[in-house]
Parts: structure tokens; sequence; C-alpha cells
């Protein structure tokens, strides 16, 4: 009784206590409210901001690859006499002390400044955006132009994995045995030989071009998606859903492609997106040392190789195929490691 008391006499003052924060216990505990997937998809891919501006990129990319050859009035194998290795020139920057077509040379007595806009008596009104080649062709409009020709081995890279790497995956994992052990042998034998003797091989047989480069990756470049969706297939094929399919009289390709497919596509179309930049990087490779696209056709490749002769004396032509390659591809990776974290349910903070 005496304790009661001397609880009772406690006097309690204004500054005892304090009001609990409602912001304090938001920070802790993550409010889910039911949405749709495609809602839940946007919302988790656009907290990855490398990969938004990895989706902008590509996005900028392929509308100058559409429409920037068409930007100005200059073909991609047109050469004027007397514009050859003249320096970006751009509307606009050029009163700020920019992009103004002057070059700076290095010479025995010091450096030297020259702009060969001002030179030329022809080219009073014309301007090179990315500067003019050694043949005085522009730049800008052959950039694009090859960059259309890796928006076109991206789209093979993802037409080839999904639809020759994934299905002989799925059929290989889901039928086991014999079958899976034949088709992994051959896939072995197949990633023996280097992708750089298939391509030359493919050049001896046909001309050297897109066309080959295009069998090339359709040879090899399958390997790497089939082995990720094998891989998928033996860890859902003895699942429940996929059992009961089996007991009531389901065929082996309904369940390969109605039951389980549905359920690893996700991952499989961000493997595909991981391989394009390897499949970019492949066809730049080979145009650099030759065996790509012939002359006069450009892909960001060839023009790299045909740059570097003059980088010395004229850097600004390697810096603009460089970049858009560099972009491109980094732009891929980024998009591909976004789609992984939105569409993964392994990665969903739930």
């Amino acid at each position: 009784m005496a304790e009661v008391k001397e609880i009772a006499n406690i006097e309690f003052l204004a500054d005892d206590f304090n009001l609990a924060d409602k912001k304090q216990d938001e920070d802790y505990q993550e409010i889910y409210v039911k949405e749709s997937s495609w809602k839940q998809f946007v919302t988790n891919f656009s907290r990855n901001k490398g990969s938004v501006f990895g989706l902008i990129t590509i996005i900028l990319i392929i509308f100058f690859a559409i429409f920037g050859p068409h930007m100005n009035e200059y073909g991609m194998n047109q050469q004027i006499t007397g514009n050859e290795n003249m320096a970006p020139r751009v509307q606009g920057l050029e009163q700020l002390g920019i992009f103004d077509g002057s070059q700076t040379f290095n010479t025995s007595t010091g450096t030297m400044t020259i702009n060969r806009y001002e030179t030329n008596p022809n080219a009073a009104d014309t301007y090179y955006w990315f500067g003019s080649d050694v043949l005085g062709r522009d730049i800008f409009t052959r950039v694009w132009e090859g960059t259309r020709i890796s928006l076109y081995i991206a789209l093979v890279a993802v037409i080839v994995d999904v639809f020759i790497g994934m299905i002989y995956g799925l059929i290989s994992g889901y039928f086991g045995g014999k079958v899976d052990m034949i088709m992994q042998r051959f896939i072995e034998i197949l990633n023996g030989i280097p992708s750089l003797v298939i391509v030359t091989l493919l050049i001896v047989v046909l001309e050297p071009g897109i066309l080959s480069i295009t069998i090339a990756i359709a040879l090899t470049g399958w390997i790497g998606m089939s082995r990720v969706a094998r891989a998928q297939m033996l860890k859902l094929k003895e699942r429940e859903f996929v059992l009961a399919s089996r007991t009531l009289g389901a065929k082996p390709l309904t369940i390969i492609f109605k039951e389980i497919l549905p359920n690893i596509f996700a991952q499989l179309i961000i493997m595909s997106m991981f391989s394009v930049p390897n499949a970019i990087f492949t066809e730049s490779f080979l145009a650099f040392i030759g065996l790509g696209v012939p002359m006069p056709n450009a892909s960001l490749g060839s023009l790299i190789s045909d740059s570097f002769k003059s980088f010395l004396n004229a850097p600004y032509m390697i810096i603009p195929p460089v970049l858009v390659l560099s972009l491109t591809m980094l732009s891929f990776n980024l998009l591909a490691d976004g789609l992984r974290d939105a569409l993964d349910p392994t990665m969903k903070e739930v």
C-alpha cells in the first residue's frame, strides 16, 4: 500500500514525455499496397536511376540512327574535294568559341591553330557537326549509318538467343538423359571453336559483310542462353505444378512452353539483354581488324579503325564513333541490370 501511495504522489512535468514521430515509424516499415504487375515493374525499374539513363540513351541512339543521316544535306559516301580533315563546326556554338572549326597542331616550333573553314573560300557556309574525314565525307552521317549496323546486330543477338538458345536449352534440360548428354556435347564442340575462326571461314566462303557476321552470331551466340535456360529447366521440372500437368496427361512441349517457360521468361530476357553488348563489341572488333562490313559502307568499328590512323593529327575523328559505341554498350548493360532488379522475383525486397 505504501508503494502505491508513493506512485500516486509522483508528479509528472510537461517535458517528461515526447510525442511519437510518425515519420520515424514510416522509415522502419514500408507499407505495401496491392498493385498491378505492370505498375510494380515500372516502380521497381524507375528506382534504378542507371537503368532509366540507359533506356533514355538507347531511345536517343535509336532516334539518331533512324533520322540522323537525314538531318543534313550530306550523303554517307559523298566526297567533297577541298573539305578534307575539317574540324567540327556547329551553328550557334561557334559564336561561343567552341566547335568553330579550329584545329591546334603541335609543331617543332610550337603550337599552330588552323581553321580550314576560313582558308577554304567554298566552305564559308559549311558546317560539319562531327567534322569531316580524310576523303571529305561527313562524319556525323557516317556515325549514325554505322550505328544502324550495331543496332541490327543487337536485334540479331536477341532473336538468336530467344529462338535458338532458349528453345535448345529448355528441350535439353527437360528430357535429360541421353538427349541432354548428346545436346550438351554438341555445344561443347561448337563452343570450342573460336568465333574469329568461324567468321574467317565464313568470309572465305561468303563475301565479307553483314551476312557473314550474322551467320557467325547465329552459330555460336546462343550457347550462353541455352545453358541458362537448361539450368532453369532443371530447377523447375520437378516442381509440383509440373508433376500435376504431367499427371493430367499434358504433352512435353505443352509443359515446356505453357507451364515452365512463363515462369522463367523474365530471367531469359534479362540474359539476352546482357548478351547484346557482347554481340555489338564482336561486330565492332571484326570491323576494326578488317573482317566486318566492307568499304565504302560504314560501321562503328570500321570508323574507329579508319580514324585511328589519323588520331595524332585529327583526334576529333575517332571521338564520335567511340562515344556512340561505348554509350550503346553501357546503356544495354544498365538496362539489363534494371530489368533484372524489376523482373527477377529473387531481387524483390518483400
